[in-house]
């Protein structure tokens, strides 16, 4: 597929960057994934124990200040992304990076469940090296135990910059319950990661 190889090259600017350092802040961690539309995978992170916030938004890629209009009609290399707000007390990185591959489906390029497109491809971001093990460690784990048929496609990156989206995406699934794709789409791959993990779950967790 001369598209997807065309992404990837322009994709490999980033991928040999150095991560950044990203400082604890009033006793939150933070993590950055991408696996899909960030309205599913912000719903699904903020249902974890000691998360304490999601924040959707873009990385991956090297344009600036991207839009969700620029990012959506795949004009940037940036992939939807989240930004995590933990407490490493109570959930440690291990357990998302365990949420993040349980969530979603790692084995479909440039895809995830009806959206197609490098916007929604998997990416594991780390900030160090042994954020970067631990990924690797549980990935060796999955492939070990042949948890899925196909070749996982998830990237590894090093972190280097993530971009808030738009205010009208934080917290969608729990603003706009009725949305037909929030219904059909968000919902039940929300609930199918709360059937998977519930001793993962807030109590409150809806």
């Amino acid at each position: 597929n001369n598209s997807a190889q065309n992404i990837n090259k322009k994709q490999q600017a980033v991928i040999d960057a150095e991560p950044i350092v990203v400082p604890i802040k009033d006793g939150k961690a933070r993590a950055y994934f991408a696996s899909g539309c960030f309205w599913c995978v912000e719903a699904v992170f903020e249902s974890v124990k000691g998360v304490k916030e999601v924040i959707s938004g873009y990385s991956g890629g090297k344009e600036k200040n991207p839009t969700y209009e620029d990012v959506g009609y795949g004009r940037t290399t940036h992939a939807e992304a989240v930004e995590v707000y933990y407490d490493p007390k109570v959930v440690s990185f291990k357990t998302l990076v365990k949420v993040f591959f349980g969530s979603h489906d790692p084995t479909t390029l440039n895809r995830q469940g009806p959206d197609k497109g490098a916007q929604y491809r998997s990416i594991a971001f780390y900030k160090n090296d042994s954020e970067l093990k631990i990924i690797e460690d549980y990935m060796a784990s999955l492939k070990k135990n042949k948890v899925y048929t196909s070749p996982i496609v998830t990237q590894v990156k090093p972190f280097t910059i993530f971009y808030k989206a738009e205010d009208y995406h934080q917290d969608y699934e729990k603003k706009h319950p009725n949305n037909s794709y929030i219904r059909n789409v968000s919902v039940p791959r929300l609930k199918r990661f709360q059937q998977k993990f519930p001793e993962l779950l807030k109590d409150a967790a809806h």
